[in-house]
């Protein structure tokens, strides 16, 4: 019994840092209605950030903040740069160009830090276990849950209490209403994309002690931020948070039930949402 109490736990961490991955994407969508294939890069970047900031001496804490905010004002200036000229376009045009921003990032990566994966270890005060009776857990899962809890009520928080999560909520049911009330509708979603892509770079930064850094770990987040999103609902904050615990959930189980097919029940999970509730678990009609 304890084994599967370990498997739910460890699925909640992964859950949370699948919730912070996948809130900047739905986050983003839900404003722009814009569909950004380079949302996997930005998490490559924050866990490439921890592993060289931690390489130059600084400690672990500090690049826990200083991680995000780099990553952030990169996604920043490529929204300013370059993606602000195509908001306009199709979808498709979306596509081509994140994917070919992805594939750019990925490459670069690459070319900089070599093909193989490194390890990046935890600080010295989370390595080791907490023991409750039999029940034994690493230290640095533990608190990988209780970060992203106080980082998931701050979102929310962020989105429901301040004028600019009241903006952006505005702009997520009519970005015209927001330029009528004379609004900055380029600066709202400037900041936007970079808050977005700096929640994705702060799950690159906590995943890399948990599973190392390599660069294709990209393609794979973007690929479960997707799964995330798509079962909360397109937009919803509660919904990512709903189909991040649910998808880590359903990983970390079927890992021990059948390890084969672990990878494979998430998207089971996400069709069987989609058959029951085509807009996801707290989407909106459209």
């Amino acid at each position: 019994m304890n084994l599967y109490l370990l498997q739910v736990i460890n699925g909640i961490g992964i859950g949370m840092i699948y919730f912070l991955l996948a809130v900047g994407l739905s986050i983003v969508f839900g404003l722009l209605r814009f569909v950004n294939f380079a949302h996997g890069a930005f998490y490559l970047l924050g866990a490439y950030a921890c592993y060289q900031l931690i390489q130059l001496g600084l400690s672990f804490w500090v690049v826990l903040f200083i991680g995000p905010i780099l990553v952030g004002l990169c996604a920043w200036g490529v929204e300013r740069l370059l993606l602000r000229r195509i908001y306009d376009l199709p979808h498709e045009f979306h596509i081509l160009f994140t994917l070919g921003l992805a594939w750019g990032i990925q490459e670069l990566v690459i070319l900089y830090w070599g093909p193989v994966g490194v390890n990046v270890p935890p600080p010295d005060s989370l390595k080791g276990v907490i023991m409750w009776g039999s029940f034994i857990y690493p230290k640095y899962r533990v608190f990988l849950i209780a970060i992203s809890a106080v980082l998931a009520v701050a979102i929310w928080l962020l989105l429901e209490r301040t004028r600019l999560g009241s903006i952006v909520r505005a702009g997520s049911e009519s970005a015209e209403m927001v330029t009528l009330l004379r609004f900055n509708v380029y600066k709202v979603f400037g900041l936007t994309f970079a808050l977005g892509a700096a929640t994705a770079g702060l799950a690159g930064v906590l995943a890399a002690p948990l599973r190392g850094v390599e660069p294709f770990m990209g393609i794979e987040a973007l690929a479960v931020a997707f799964v995330v999103v798509v079962v909360g609902g397109m937009g919803s904050f509660s919904g990512a948070l709903l189909g991040g615990l649910l998808v880590g959930i359903v990983q970390s189980l079927m890992s021990t039930l059948w390890p084969q097919g672990a990878s494979l029940m998430i998207y089971v999970a996400m069709a069987l949402v989609l058959l029951l509730r085509p807009d996801g678990l707290m989407g909106r009609s459209q």
